[in-house]
């Protein structure tokens, strides 16, 4: 009887894991796509994440994508208004994120670009104290995970769309970008479901620094 049980048991599990890896599978699939860039789908996309999250109380990646479309949304807001509500609901995914897996680079990725996400509504005022969390976020970053390459495109990203009077260069841009893509090629994620997002936008930006 306890036999049987045990192996009952075991396929529940084994059935659950594999609707959570599928599911995570078709809704990272097309991250890198330019038509997933608009409030529609990053909005769905945010739901659904949260959806899975909730169910799957033991898993980081469904928090750490939902943040990432939540921060993408801010981006992409032209009211200004609704950056930080955005922001702050990014900032508790990732919490709970942190709470399932701590010290992780892509964590503080993400964490990077709440602040900058968070500093657009008011550069001259808030540039002070979001600007250096934005870069100690990436310093973070780099140290728990050198070989990220989303590290190396945020750096040009920011390096890219800083004046030059604050400490941008499109040369230095270049650089970053151009390591960002080597990179890239030679990253291995650690499963199908882990963030590999990012070289079609590197690319893009290296197009915007030459």
């Amino acid at each position: 009887t306890f036999l049987v049980l045990f192996l009952m048991g075991s396929l529940a599990v084994s059935a659950q894991s594999s609707r959570y890896t599928e599911a995570m599978a078709k809704q990272t699939s097309d991250l890198d796509s330019s038509s997933t860039f608009n409030p529609e789908n990053l909005q769905q996309k945010s739901n659904t994440f949260e959806r899975i999250a909730e169910a799957e109380k033991t898993q980081w990646l469904p928090y750490y994508y939902a943040a990432y479309m939540q921060i993408m949304q801010a981006f992409m807001s032209k009211d200004k208004s609704q950056i930080d509500p955005l922001t702050e609901k990014a900032s508790a995914n990732l919490d709970k994120a942190e709470a399932l897996i701590s010290k992780n680079s892509e964590i503080a990725c993400l964490r990077s670009l709440v602040a900058s996400a968070k500093l657009s509504v008011d550069p001259m005022t808030r540039g002070a104290v979001y600007g250096p969390e934005a870069a100690a976020q990436l310093v973070t970053a780099k140290t728990l995970n050198p070989e990220n390459p989303r590290v190396y495109m945020l750096e040009g990203q920011a390096l890219l769309y800083t004046p030059e009077q604050w400490g941008g260069s499109k040369t230095k841009a270049k650089t970053a970008l151009e390591l960002a893509l080597t990179k890239f090629a030679a990253f291995k994620p650690e499963s199908n479901i882990s963030p590999k997002w990012g070289e079609a936008y590197t690319r893009s930006l290296l197009q915007n620094a030459s």
